[in-house]
């Protein structure tokens, strides 16, 4: 039996775990049971049941066809869409969203989300990583800044028009030059067309460009891989 919850010291759990014991009839298996059981503790209250352990699925995903050397990697993309989807019933937009590794990471979540990119071959290997994973296909060949809201269905959501919940933006960038910032306010503005709310993946400081495109920052962090860094920044529209 496995016992989750805090504020039990181990003689406690104990007695927790003799307690359900006594009232389950049959003989238990200690070396190798076909069942295992658990009790948790949460808001007051003890949950007994089957017990089942959560699987890293997302570790599966590391082993794509198609990779890329700088991508975002698996467990980062997997924390960017919890981050940007905090229920299930969100919709979400990538519109650049190169291999599909977040992508695949909502999918895999079961969180709805569709795909854009400009660079057909990065569009190829998305499509194929999608595919390898048993997944559909939900990217298109589009320059982000030519998405109209008009061209998806609308939110129940009162108050808003945006099509999506959140857009994820893993922002181009070069080893040797800089993205012009005329370019980057017009996919930052471009996304505050399409959505609420946006999680922005970038390798330089644009605070400012932020906030000319009408976001403000709610919160960010510093994801590292090896000595590359990125700042994985969450922000929303000023009239949210």
């Amino acid at each position: 039996m496995t016992f989750v919850g805090e504020g039990f010291d181990f003689d406690r759990q104990r007695a927790i775990e003799k307690e359900i014991g006594w009232r389950i009839v049959g003989k238990a298996e200690m070396r190798q049971p076909d069942v295992w059981l658990g009790v948790a503790f949460a808001e007051g209250r003890f949950l007994f049941g089957e017990y089942a352990k959560s699987e890293a699925a997302w570790l599966k995903h590391n082993d794509k066809p198609q990779p890329y050397s700088t991508a975002l990697s698996t467990r980062v993309a997997r924390a960017v869409v919890n981050i940007a989807a905090p229920t299930a019933d969100s919709r979400l937009i990538d519109p650049c969203c190169g291999i599909g590794t977040v992508l695949i990471e909502a999918l895999s979540m079961g969180i709805s989300i569709v795909g854009f990119d400009i660079n057909p071959l990065a569009l190829k290997g998305a499509r194929i990583n999608l595919a390898h994973f048993g997944m559909p296909d939900v990217v298109k060949l589009t320059d982000m800044t030519t998405l109209d809201p008009a061209m998806f269905p609308a939110r129940q959501s009162v108050g808003s028009l945006s099509p999506f919940d959140a857009a994820i933006i893993d922002l181009p960038y070069n080893l040797c030059s800089k993205l012009p910032s005329a370019e980057r306010l017009a996919m930052l503005r471009s996304a505050g067309r399409l959505a609420d709310r946006v999680v922005l993946v970038t390798t330089e400081q644009i605070d400012e460009d932020i906030a000319e495109s009408g976001f403000v920052i709610l919160d960010r962090c510093v994801a590292r891989k090896g000595k590359f860094e990125r700042q994985v920044i969450a922000c929303r529209g000023i009239t949210e």
